[in-house]
């Protein structure tokens, strides 16, 4: 089987998270083949890969977000009924893929489009029915933004598979979505988070977004997910509280299964320990941008440091991604004074290190279900994590897990408390031991690789048979 994987944002240019668990799908497929369909903001080359791919990837189409198409003669005129489809979707009204060949043979270049009559007045009848006061032009120019992405993604070249997986909704569903309605093919779509809050959390801080025109991009980031979870044949969700999330904002009930992520909890729990030492060593495994909130932690350093515990914090985890986050950290550093103990290593082999630390990490300020925090759990270490995503119910179990707590959860954005919840660790050592020990049988019971592999191979299988046994 010839399976899209869609993706944005992430795998191949991007380590850890997400790009983990889409590395991890496609090496333990080896029966099938898998085509690379990655949105990304510019356009990305080869020599921006951070995975060397493996041999079942037999394409990589990049789509980035700041394409534009060349002017070409409309090849048809659109009806009424299909202007006010259009009119309908574009205004967050319906979802209705059936529409999304119109985009591509009826309305032109996103060019040709924004000077329509047809966009005219879609912009005209919203500016007066919102009974805006506000410029005009930057309303229609606020739409244009919005719209141009989308109208180039759908008019671009994308190859034929036989199964469409999206890695989330967003831009990643759209395409498939657009796929499954083009090629008549089976859809599934994974949501690690949610990504339509993940966007709101960040809209209602963006700087570049006028205030009165916020909420349009919340909404219209919303509607790309309505439309995924409508398209989408199968909704995967990684925990519980994900699934009633996606309910909330529209994702049909009878379409949800959860299927955890998976690692090699067998390896890592074989590493082994290091003697304790005098010194608290505390680790994280994180991607060095904002909404890991790394300043939280580099703030709960300087909590632990006033409190008088001794300790080492080792971050690890790519500097590249977004390099200007990442010098406001290491400033950050060197501003409380601790450069000694606080140390930001970049991309290392995570396993060389987990058998030193004492404790790990993770200040998140939102998640999905992370890897990071199974693979410390099933190395033996104890956590303390924020309270986003699934981390509490990896740390204490789900209500029919035997296992006792793998650490402590406390709320986001308080360094304080990570920090006496750090300490802690340095003063109970055997509860420490105890701790670690119950996340490593929690890992190795419900998150093995294999586990999460085989659940997928099924569902490729049904799918594939569902909408025709010959494409198996």
């Amino acid at each position: 089987m010839k399976i899209g994987l869609v993706l944005e944002g992430s795998y191949p240019y991007v380590s850890g998270g997400v790009a983990s668990w889409a590395h991890m799908l496609i090496q333990q497929m080896p029966e099938h083949e898998f085509e690379l369909i990655t949105i990304t903001p510019t356009r990305m080359t080869e020599a921006e890969f951070r995975y060397t791919l493996p041999v079942n990837v037999v394409g990589v189409t990049n789509l980035p977000l700041d394409q534009t198409h060349e002017m070409r003669p409309l090849k048809q005129t659109l009806t009424p009924e299909q202007e006010e489809d259009i009119k309908r979707w574009m205004r967050f009204q319906a979802t209705n893929t059936s529409i999304f060949p119109l985009f591509g043979q009826a309305i032109g270049t996103s060019t040709q489009f924004f000077t329509s009559r047809l966009f005219f007045d879609l912009v005209k009848t919203s500016y007066r029915e919102e009974q805006q006061a506000d410029s005009f032009i930057d309303y229609l120019w606020m739409w244009r933004s919005m719209y141009a992405p989308v109208l180039e993604i759908l008019q671009a070249e994308l190859p034929t598979v036989d199964l469409i997986h999206s890695a989330s909704t967003g831009y990643a569903g759209l395409v498939a979505a657009a796929i499954k309605q083009r090629q008549q093919v089976p859809f599934v779509l994974t949501e690690h988070g949610i990504y339509s809050r993940e966007r709101e959390e960040e809209l209602v801080q963006a700087m570049w977004i006028p205030q009165e025109y916020r909420m349009h991009w919340v909404q219209f980031f919303h509607h790309l997910s309505r439309e995924a979870y409508e398209g989408a044949d199968n909704i995967i969700t990684l925990f519980d509280r994900n699934g009633e999330l996606q309910r909330e904002l529209g994702a049909p009930a009878e379409k949800i299964r959860v299927i955890p992520n998976g690692i090699d909890a067998t390896g890592l729990a074989a590493l082994g320990h290091l003697p304790k030492q005098d010194v608290l060593r505390i680790g994280a495994i994180v991607r060095i941008v904002p909404i890991k909130d790394i300043k939280t932690m580099i703030h709960a350093a300087k909590v632990l440091q006033e409190m008088h515990v001794p300790f080492e914090m080792t971050i690890m985890g790519p500097l590249e991604e977004d390099p200007e986050y990442a010098r406001e950290c290491q400033e950050q550093i060197d501003l409380f004074e601790l450069s000694a103990s606080v140390k930001l290593v970049g991309k290392v082999d995570i396993r060389s290190y987990l058998p030193s630390f004492d404790v790990c990490l993770l200040t998140s300020i939102s998640e999905g279900q992370p890897l990071a925090v199974l693979e410390g759990m099933a190395a033996g270490i104890p956590w303390v994590v924020t309270d986003v995503g699934a981390c509490s119910e990896l740390i204490n179990g789900r209500e029919d897990d035997p296992y006792g707590p793998a650490g402590f959860v406390v709320p986001p954005v308080n360094p304080r408390r990570i920090a006496e919840r750090c300490a802690w660790f340095q003063s109970h050592p055997e509860e420490a031991i105890r701790f670690g020990q119950n996340g490593k049988e929690r890992a190795l019971a419900y998150y093995q690789t294999r586990r999460f592999i085989s659940e997928y191979q099924t569902l490729y299988q049904e799918r594939g048979v569902t909408y025709g046994g010959h494409r198996v």
